[in-house]
């Protein structure tokens, strides 16, 4: 690798990581929102919060990487033109091609890069981060009873406490059932509380309070004074162990052999575009350095910049980004997304690649004619026949 090479690849690279840095905290602070009420109300820990918002990062690299790279190449060369790097390059023979080397290998490592995390790291993080937030979402203690507001546990259950204490008892309870499972909507005021998990699920036993209920027929309210009352606490429909894991959850060897997929056709189709999209999306790294380099390093050189070429790539980078995420949710419903989403991908790359090799392809078609003079057409040998009629000092000997 030449001196050349490595300074190019050095430069992207630094480029790279540093837009790539910027993009991801962009994407941990507005995920961070996402969870922020969850774990406010659960009052789960920081290290949760920072947990569950990291774990969902590797999701995002998707999207964040190939906009990375070529926002980093077209930084580097632009600047490699502005300094006129690129016209001295130019100068001593580095054809286009030559020139763009250096980007094609790093958009192809960080390609590989991608499809190593997109087929393990991702899913398995992704799938980690969901359980963990269903299980600060099941406890049920802190998400349900916060101090000094009226909480909707669920449809038709409202709790109320306004002090918890740090050996877990709970004081001055309200509790308003209004639940289809209850014949009539009653009300429990209790001094103290305290949850307790059975067998069964989550329960409140209250002490020392009244149940109040409303009839409706009579118009009047029946009140039964308790020293210890038990209510029963809404769960989930199914334990977060019983989950079925997603098709972006899984692994590319658990989408490969999953057994499940030969009886549900539904299922296999699902799979099928996860693991294709797996496949095809890393391929968009080079497929986009190679559309911001046709557009930098072909065509005429302008001393006042090169802004408008770099619009013009951004525009066609996002229309075959767009382009792509279209195919891949018609693949969800039509075989022909499938090679939609391939197509999308292949054709801006090779038409991309075919403007950075053409000056080497017409050479090498030039060089491809016949050469034998027998073979081309005959106008030198016309015109010398006519110069020496035309004049007569002329020298027809000939040497050997």
């Amino acid at each position: 690798m030449q001196i050349i090479d490595r300074t190019i690849i050095k430069q992207l690279s630094i480029a790279t990581i540093f837009i790539v840095v910027i993009l991801a905290v962009l994407v941990l602070l507005t995920q961070s929102l996402r969870y922020l009420e969850l774990i406010v109300n659960s009052g789960a820990t920081s290290l949760s919060f920072w947990l569950i918002t990291l774990l969902s990062l590797p999701s995002f690299l998707e999207i964040i990487l190939p906009i990375g790279v070529v926002a980093a190449i077209l930084f580097v060369y632009n600047r490699m033109a502005h300094d006129s790097e690129l016209v001295v390059l130019r100068a001593l023979g580095f054809s286009p091609l030559r020139l763009a080397g250096p980007a094609l290998k790093l958009s192809c490592a960080l390609a590989v890069l991608l499809f190593f995390v997109m087929g393990w790291m991702a899913p398995s993080f992704k799938a980690d981060a969901i359980k963990m937030r269903k299980e600060i979402t099941a406890q049920m203690t802190t998400l349900i009873f916060r101090e000094g507001v009226f909480t909707k546990a669920s449809d038709g259950l409202m709790v109320f406490v306004r002090n918890r204490t740090k050996s877990g008892y709970l004081e001055g309870i309200i509790i308003h059932d209004s639940r289809k499972s209850t014949d009539q909507p009653t009300t429990i005021f209790a001094k103290r509380g305290l949850l307790v998990v059975t067998e069964t699920g989550h329960q409140v036993a209250v002490f020392d309070g009244s149940r109040q209920e409303f009839d409706p027929v009579k118009s009047t309210v029946k009140r039964l004074d308790f020293d210890r009352y038990t209510i029963d606490m809404p769960q989930d429909s199914k334990p977060v162990s019983a989950r079925r894991l997603e098709a972006d959850e899984l692994t590319l060897p658990q989408l490969l052999n999953d057994k499940e997929t030969r009886t549900n056709r539904g299922l296999k189709r699902e799979y099928r575009v996860e693991i294709q999209k797996r496949f095809i999306t890393p391929l968009l790294i080079p497929a986009f350095t190679l559309l911001g380099l046709a557009f930098l390093l072909t065509g005429a050189y302008h001393r006042r910049g090169q802004s408008q070429k770099i619009l013009l790539a951004a525009a066609v980078i996002v229309s075959v980004q767009i382009l792509f995420l279209s195919s891949y949710n018609i693949a969800k419903n039509s075989s022909n997304g499938l090679a939609l989403m391939l197509l999308s991908v292949m054709i801006p790359g090779l038409i991309a690649l075919f403007f950075l090799c053409r000056d080497k392809i017409f050479m090498a078609a030039q060089r491809a004619l016949p050469h034998d003079l027998s073979h081309a057409p005959p106008d030198d040998r016309i015109n010398d026949s006519a110069d020496e009629k035309e004049n007569p000092y002329h020298q027809k000997g000939r040497l050997s």
